[in-house]
């Protein structure tokens, strides 16, 4: 019989801290890069396309790398894993402070990208094997909100330290703070009392994999990951270049600033991911991506005030569309869960990688306005694969119904 964590219970308290605290690391160390693009441009002398490869190459080699850690994490374990993943990452983001040298900053990314891989997939298959199945939606959400917070003050940090010292000194800080961080999480986190080591060779695991895709529901939703994540991190690579342009003239500090929006996201996350346990998931997720394409088109308005609004938006829209569809993915992947997650966050990162570096072109050809374009048209197709889930869903209540 399965042990679950129960809520409110210590465990809980000190699974959702972990869970949260090594959400915050992976994604401070991930973007804390993002608010330097420009930066990275103008010192380096590179265009943003190249410079958006300091995000690009990292979120997509931890894409790929995602699966063969999920599958090492089923025989060695998830906690240690975890662990591991974030202390390194944590150390490589030290050595990136002393780089003067892009391409020499890239490989280090790469590296850092293959470590990073080791946490978000198998924290999710952490998530739906060891807390209550009940309150699962918002755990993950609580889970999910550690991105917004970690992506916020990774941004935020790196922007202020790069204004009033150097972008080294601001790296080297967030690193150290990653650090700290990633050995509390080793002290704090629960073992997992649901997991059962099992080895596996290449070609059961490429077979779980493809089983995996051949689930059109499970793929649906990959689908929508590789779309949302495309166009969130399109708009928060380059929004900084149109902010920073006439007329509006921004420092890289208030341009940082813009990145507070994130707490929305933290709240959204818990709060989407609970909406959807008690509406059902197709109905939420409908909802997020909506709100997300209204954001999008409000950053067109020339008002700044209104343009940040649209960003705020936007972000709601975000991470309450990842949370309801990430956690639909475990409800989905009856077995094989780690591999499930991972193949949610490879669709999820190349589409950080693709789309955004589409959207570094399209702002070289049609300034902002280009942007928004790539990004409206990544999320009517979400939008789309949404609806088509929301009819599934309906159309299966029906059939129950007259079955009944």
């Amino acid at each position: 019989m399965k042990t679950y964590i129960q809520k409110n219970s210590t465990a809980y308290w000190r699974g959702i801290s972990a869970m949260f605290l090594g959400s915050f690391v992976t994604f401070a160390l991930l973007y804390c890069m993002q608010p330097l693009i420009p930066v990275f441009s103008e010192e380096f002398h590179i265009a943003p396309a190249y410079a958006s490869l300091s995000i690009s190459l990292t979120t997509g080699i931890m894409a790929v790398f995602m699966l063969l850690v999920s599958w090492f994490s089923d025989a060695r374990g998830r906690k240690i894993v975890m662990a591991i993943s974030l202390s390194v990452s944590a150390i490589l983001g030290l050595i990136i402070a002393f780089c003067n040298n892009f391409s020499i900053l890239l490989i280090i990314r790469i590296l850092q990208g293959i470590m990073l891989a080791g946490f978000p997939a198998i924290a999710m298959a952490y998530v739906n094997e060891e807390f209550d199945p009940k309150i699962v939606g918002m755990v993950m959400g609580i889970y999910i909100s550690g991105n917004s917070v970690g992506g916020l003050a990774g941004r935020i940090m790196v922007s202020t330290l790069t204004d009033f010292s150097t972008w080294h000194i601001a790296v080297a800080g967030i690193s150290a703070i990653g650090l700290l961080l990633s050995i509390w999480f080793w002290i704090a986190l629960p073992k997992s009392q649901n997991f059962s080591p099992k080895k596996r060779d290449l070609r059961e695991v490429l077979a779980a994999l493809t089983k995996k895709l051949q689930n059109i529901e499970l793929l649906m939703l990959y689908s929508i990951s590789f779309l949302i994540m495309g166009g969130f991190v399109t708009l928060y690579n380059y929004i900084g270049y149109s902010l920073m342009a006439p007329p509006y003239n921004l420092s890289q500090t208030l341009v940082g600033c813009i990145f507070i929006v994130y707490l929305i996201g933290a709240f959204s996350s818990t709060f989407m991911g609970k909406l959807a346990d008690s509406n059902g998931s197709s109905k939420v997720l409908c909802l997020s991506i909506g709100i997300m394409l209204l954001g999008c088109l409000t950053t067109v308005h020339g008002s700044l005030s209104i343009k940040i609004m649209g960003v705020a938006l936007f972000t709601f829209g975000f991470f309450g569309s990842h949370s309801v569809a990430s956690s639909w993915v475990g409800k989905c992947a009856h077995s094989d869960k780690a591999q499930a997650a991972s193949l949610y966050l490879l669709f999820f990162y190349l589409g950080s990688s693709t789309i955004g570096t589409i959207g570094g072109k399209f702002l070289l050809w049609y300034e902002w306005e280009g942007v928004v374009i790539v990004i409206a048209l990544a999320l009517v197709l979400a939008l789309l694969l949404s609806s088509v889930l929301l009819l599934r869903e309906i159309r299966y209540k029906i059939y129950s119904a007259t079955q009944s």
